[in-house]
């Protein structure tokens, strides 16, 4: 059983009965909300469908160690060289 807008049940055989009744290409209703779970019901999606944004906690020296390899591998790989699988080589 799932608890749905006013705290009564509904049982998944009725809604999986409703689901496959509905037509799929009829455009919602005004009234129509969407399921809550776990009784969100902040705003058109749910919280974990997507988080709010955190700011980044890395070190500034881990930031600068990964930018540095990022642009490394970008230069390497613009000088033709391929570096696959560990040692450069050119691309041939």
């Amino acid at each position: 059983m799932d608890e749905v807008d006013g705290g009564e049940g509904i049982a998944d055989d009725e809604l999986c009965r409703l689901a496959l009744a509905a037509d799929p290409a009829e455009p919602l209703g005004p009234d129509a909300v969407p399921i809550a779970l776990n009784g969100e019901r902040e705003g058109l999606l749910p919280a974990w469908y997507m988080p709010s944004p955190v700011a980044s906690t890395a070190r500034p020296l881990s930031r600068w160690v990964l930018v540095g390899l990022a642009v490394g591998l970008v230069v390497i790989n613009g000088a033709g060289l391929c570096v696959t699988y560990g040692l450069p080589e050119i691309a041939w």
